[in-house]
């Protein structure tokens, strides 16, 4: 049984056709209208996705692999338009429609006072078309294209407000950061044309990459003479390079905080399904290239594991509550990098796949905190918040709950997963690795919780004002920081159910997948696994269901670890709070460090962006200005004096005319009789 082509089509153009309709008439056809055509399109692509993963799964569907239009053809390279659905596309279909169809209904909600309401809808439905157009593709060009078309539409989103300063700044940043992977992911894709067989197709590349004959994995190629490198080494490490712009790896990480300058809507987006998730979503699709190399695999894992420690030690000490889910967000996409780094693919998927839900349910439900604040951000200012949004409240722990990993809750299988098979891995960095992911998970702990308490539980930190009043109108003028005009209260349905239909999943979806993502080879030959790391189908013989898999997370190093941070969160942020404060003061050089962000945003300032600008100006000044001018400049100045040279001979008397013939003559003669009496000699 085949899919069909037209379904597939449906999928990928539903949210175009909204995003098209909102964008070009939404001010003509209005808000309503303008929101109804691109829910419509994401939920029809998204009952769509679900269908296709249906009939891949229980269907018998086989998977599609077909070119459905040639965009050229040049001597023997192509480029089409193609998709290649198996199991690993079909499930990332499923979440990102999912998760997409989720913030669409949310946003009614959080943007309904925005002038710019139907523009935003119209950029988020393009979000997710363009996010299709990647995980769907069948060759390299395609997922180019989807690539770049996500990193330009979160550009358009991450500046929105393109009136504030900052998320001018923000998008800008994005954009210049992820360009520097890009380019190395170009180069990827050029190596891969170059030494793979001389295509782009997928299927072409790694059966190139897959045959014995070949040998692939000892072909090199000396970049500098005497140094000879690995091509697989070469070409992954470039296209890795483009992962670590797009999945915010240390040390191109530093866009992804700043993107919460954006709407909560698509911080939602950009971090649980759809941006983020490319880097880990090539990469395991790249998987058959990854696995001829193993110094780019072990050039992964350890900057997979700096990223999981690292960042997320810098969430603890953040007060902005969506730059606490942000920099979560970085340290989870760590855990993901490091399960791709000891070739445990079908782990790190999983991850990304669990953790899109519940990291969708805590930015959404950072956004319905942030409305009922009054858009203040700050958690100093708050706190006690569970009396006034219980639906909030609830949903929050469900989603903090599960991305700390408590057993039972969707990240505990697929992070504990990832933690075995680190732990199990001889590959080189692997100890390192090891370390870094348990001392995450007290991390995680520590700050997911934090946040909670300091958001929900203990004493009230803002202050009511009595709202004033001017000719029967409201005033609305701002109010200084941890100061309302009305008590909080819980957001309206369309904010509250996106939450209640993603805390779902987020409870439930390890029980309903461990079995047959995990220990029944759900994925096939969609990744590649290498045997002798292949823990997770050796943990699939020792546990035969996700409720054994609980009963023995309890046993286990991660669980007490957890436990640890959480015990340590509760002490400090809900019974003794102002032991943070004395904390603070003791661990001050520390706390520098973590406040400053490893210094990263200071150096590449100082660096690349005064750096660039003075390297530009001494370049203009030496070589524009003093070389190019100068030549230019010069040669018209000479062409000048020349000029009044020859104007003065020009000086309209006959004599002088007369006087410059005979001598011209004399000259002519002389010269004519020197040559003779050259050639008579």
């Amino acid at each position: 049984m085949m899919l069909d082509k037209y379904i597939l089509l449906t999928i990928v153009l539903a949210p175009l056709l909204g995003a098209l309709i909102a964008g070009f008439f939404g001010k003509r056809i209005g808000r309503v209208a303008s929101h109804s055509v691109t829910i419509t399109g994401v939920g029809l692509s998204c009952a769509l996705s679900i269908h296709v993963l249906y009939q891949l799964v229980w269907g018998g569907a086989e998977s599609f692999n077909q070119n459905l239009y040639t965009w050229f053809e040049v001597g023997s390279t192509s480029a089409h338009v193609g998709f290649l659905i198996d199991r690993l596309t079909a499930m990332m279909m499923v979440v990102v429609t999912f998760v997409s169809l989720m913030v669409h209904v949310y946003t009614i909600g959080y943007m309904a006072e925005d002038d710019g309401y139907e523009r935003f809808f119209s950029y988020i439905a393009l979000f997710t078309f363009s996010m299709l157009m990647l995980v769907m593709s069948n060759n390299f060009l395609q997922l180019f294209f989807g690539w770049e078309a996500v990193g330009l539409v979160s550009y358009l989103l991450i500046g929105f407000w393109y009136k504030r300063p900052t998320a001018i700044f923000a998008n800008m940043k994005a954009f210049l950061v992820n360009r520097v992977g890009d380019f190395g992911f170009l180069l990827g894709i050029a190596g891969v044309l170059m030494w793979f067989g001389g295509s782009l197709d997928y299927g072409t590349v790694f059966a190139h990459a897959q045959d014995p004959s070949l040998d692939m994995a000892s072909r090199s190629v000396e970049l500098i003479a005497g140094h000879p490198w690995h091509v697989a080494t070469i070409v992954c490490i470039c296209l890795f390079i483009g992962a670590m712009g797009k999945s915010a790896q240390v040390p191109l990480h530093v866009w992804l905080p700043d993107s919460m300058e954006g709407p909560t809507p698509i911080s939602a987006l950009i971090h649980a399904a759809t941006m983020v998730t490319a880097g880990i979503f090539m990469v395991a699709r790249m998987s058959p290239l990854f696995e001829l190399s193993e110094t780019a695999l072990t050039f992964v894992l350890v900057i997979g594991a700096t990223t999981a420690l690292f960042t997320g030690l810098i969430g603890v000490v953040q007060n902005d509550i969506k730059r606490v889910v942000a920099y979560s967000t970085l340290s989870q996409l760590g855990y993901m990098t490091v399960a791709l780094g000891v070739s445990a693919y079908s782990a790190g998927v999983f991850h990304l796949m669990t953790h899109a839900f519940f990291k969708a349910l805590l930015f959404l439900g950072a956004g319905s905190v942030i409305i009922a604040m009054h858009h203040e951000q700050d958690m100093r200012h708050m706190g006690g918040l569970r009396k006034y949004m219980p639906i909030t409240w609830i949903t929050m722990w469900i989603g903090s709950l599960a991305l700390a990993g408590a057993p039972g809750f969707a990240g505990f299988f697929s992070k504990d997963a990832i933690i075995e098979a680190v732990g199990e891995s001889h590959r080189l960095g692997a100890g390192y690795a090891y370390f870094c992911v348990l001392a995450g998970v007290f991390i995680t702990a520590l700050y997911s919780f934090r946040l909670l308490y300091m958001t929900f539980h203990g004493k009230e930190r803002f202050v009511v004002d009595k709202v004033k009043q001017h000719h029967g109108h409201v005033d609305h003028e701002h109010h200084a920081p941890g100061h309302l005009a009305h008590a909080p209260n819980e957001s309206p349905w369309v904010v509250t159910v996106p939450l209640v239909l993603l805390a779902i999943p987020s409870v439930v979806v390890g029980f309903l997948t461990i079995g047959p993502m995990l220990f029944g080879d759900y994925f096939g030959n969609a990744i590649f696994v290498r045997e002798a790391n292949n823990v997770i189908g050796e943990l699939g013989h020792e546990f035969h269901g996700a409720t054994a898999m609980v009963l023995h997370g309890f046993t286990q190093a991660p669980f007490w670890i957890a436990l640890a941070g959480f015990g340590t969160a509760t002490w400090i942020w809900l019974f003794n709070p102002s032991i943070a404060d004395k904390a603070e003061n003791a661990l001050r050089p520390l706390h520098t460090v973590l406040a400053n962000k490893y210094w990263f945003d200071t150096i590449y300032q100082a660096v690349f962006a005064r750096g660039g600008l003075r390297f530009g100006r001494g370049l203009w000044r030496g070589s524009d200005a003093a070389l190019i001018d100068g030549a230019i400049n010069g040669s018209a100045s000479l062409v000048d004096q020349l000029s009044a040279l020859v104007r003065r001979i020009q000086s309209g008397y006959l004599y002088h005319y007369a006087f410059a013939m005979i001598l011209g003559l004399i000259l002519l003669l002389g010269g004519s009789w020197w040559v003779f009496a050259r050639i008579a000699a």
